[in-house]
């Protein structure tokens, strides 16, 4: 049976590395399983905020790629301000923090660069696609965002070729993800941002969305939206679930973050408890390891190291993928955090499931009845925090370091299976039909 064929443009590719990538590298990777053809259309000429060459070993053997150039001016917008890298990831400085510079590029990135600054990639690629599909006979195509104008390439081609079945994948929100608001736009610029969602919503066949709640605020504006959550894939474990049940083959208690924190999802309130702990308990203070894997803003780990955990910092910087899980394996407890307002509940990050595929225990940061929440009670993996507790979150810790120190300190990986990138490979063809 000859396979269906699904065109996937994407920005992000290996060699790029981070999160965003491996949602439609896994998908890739699984839906040949399942009967379908991926080729991946992205640039030819990227800039990425992140590199790791390991992730294409995940990259399909023989897989068709189409790259066509793209123009950015992210190298103007750090000429003007090195902290402009920042902007590649979705990230930059905030209130007491941002200076003159900052504000200008701020601004200047969210009204000159509608929906962002990938934005100049959309009509030479709806000009190219629109060729290439007729002669290649697709008749299905996935655009994943952020960034979201690769969404108006779909939107472009769904108009010039009605036939044509169009999934547009929603990573994170649009204009309801906790930045908008800091992007210093004007009424016309914010109108025109509101507009573009709302056409897109509109006019894919089918939304995707990567939490319960996203889904679910997709469909009151109109769009035709499932939940397709992110994933483990169970290659990417160097353990099999189940083993190691006692964790304490570390020789300090480590708390690790894994990833990219910025100033809007900085836990302070974590923080003070930290320092606090290692103030009162002595025996704490000894055995305490507070470990950072990836990028963390400059002025987060400025604040830190002038407290009490200055010497209990290990920060390893950016390691290749594989590293990083081991990293995750070799902790007791795993810190995720998420923007503090309530629009931003839905928002799962995607590290949440290698960090529940490594049985370790989970603490998590962000609204009150947050998706990752739900999670984390249906897989007894963890506990949800909001940026106001600091007792509360004083006591777990001190908890699960005296199991820690008695040898009671278990793993958990039940009720994780429905999380895997194969299943969640299944789920999508289930919904492509």
């Amino acid at each position: 049976m000859e396979q269906k064929k699904i065109l996937i443009i994407t920005y992000y590719w290996p060699p790029a590395g981070g999160p965003g990538v491996q949602r439609w590298l896994k998908f890739a990777k699984y839906l040949p399983d399942f009967g379908w053809k991926p080729i991946i259309y992205t640039p030819e000429n990227p800039s990425y905020p992140l590199l790791d060459e390991t992730l294409m070993k995940d990259v399909p053997e023989n897989i068709e790629m189409v790259r066509t150039k793209i123009w950015e001016p992210y190298q103007l917008a750090e000429k003007l301000n090195k902290s402009n890298k920042k902007f590649k990831a979705g990230q930059f400085d905030v209130g007491k923090n941002q200076s003159w510079k900052s504000r200008l590029s701020i601004w200047v990135r969210g009204n000159f660069f509608i929906p962002d600054a990938r934005v100049f990639w959309v009509k030479p690629s709806i000009t190219f696609l629109e060729k290439y599909l007729k002669e290649n006979k697709i008749d299905t195509i996935v655009t994943s965002g952020p960034p979201h104008s690769l969404h108006l390439i779909g939107l472009g081609l769904k108009n010039k070729m009605p036939d044509l079945k169009w999934v547009a994948d929603f990573r994170d929100p649009w204009t309801e993800i906790s930045y908008y608001k800091h992007l210093k736009l004007t009424k016309s610029s914010d109108k025109k941002h509101r507009q573009l969602e709302s056409a897109v919503f509109k006019n894919a066949d089918i939304t995707l969305a990567t939490s319960y709640t996203d889904a679910e605020n997709f469909r009151k504006a109109g769009a035709n939206a499932f939940c397709i959550t992110n994933g483990f894939d169970e290659s990417d474990s160097s353990k099999k679930a189940g083993e190691n049940k006692n964790s304490q083959i570390e020789k300090a208690f480590t708390l690790s973050y894994i990833g990219v924190l910025e100033q809007l999802r900085n836990p302070e309130n974590l923080w003070k408890a930290l320092d606090e702990l290692v103030k009162e308990n002595a025996e704490f203070a000894a055995d305490f390891k507070l470990k950072f894997v990836g990028r963390i803003d400059d002025k987060i780990l400025h604040s830190i190291e002038n407290s009490s955990l200055k010497n209990h910092i290990l920060n390893l910087g950016y390691l290749a993928h594989g590293k990083a899980v081991k990293e995750m394996q070799n902790s007791n407890l795993l810190l995720i955090t998420n923007f503090p307002n309530e629009s931003s509940r839905g928002i799962i990050p995607g590290k949440i499931f290698e960090y529940l595929a490594s049985g370790k225990l989970i603490l998590s940061f962000g609204p009150d009845k947050a998706d990752v929440s739900k999670i984390l009670e249906e897989t007894q993996a963890g506990k949800h925090f909001s940026y106001q507790d600091t007792e509360a979150v004083k006591s777990f810790i001190l908890e699960k370091f005296n199991l820690w120190k008695d040898g009671s300190l278990l793993e958990n990986t039940q009720h994780i299976e429905q999380f895997s990138r194969k299943n969640l490979t299944q789920q999508l063809t289930e919904v492509l039909k």
